[in-house]
């Protein structure tokens, strides 16, 4: 299975806020992107590869997970270190 399948088949909502990405989106922020975890385009890993919503990438941008996660945009979202998918807790972590 290539790297793509396998996200795909691993995040099947966002790796932030958690929305399903098995239905039509709601909103166009709603649908899935690509997202490098840590943001370096060189690491194209599993443990680096994810999908996110089109809006939480876009507030992610090219900050730092550590900085985002204490953004505005996280705290109204409810987004936080305890509530992202497991991924993102290995990629803080650094497990």
């Amino acid at each position: 299975m290539d790297l793509e399948c396998k996200v795909a088949a691993r995040d099947s909502r966002c790796i932030y806020c958690g929305v399903d990405f098995g239905q039509s989106p709601a909103r166009p922020g709603d649908r899935p992107t690509w997202e490098h975890i840590v943001n370096d385009e060189s690491i194209i890993t599993e443990a680096n590869i994810a999908r996110c919503c089109a809006a939480c990438n876009a507030s992610k941008g090219a900050r730092l997970l550590r900085d985002w996660l204490e953004s505005d945009y996280c705290r109204h979202r409810g987004i936080s270190p305890q509530t992202v998918a497991p991924v993102v807790v290995a990629a803080l972590t650094g497990s």
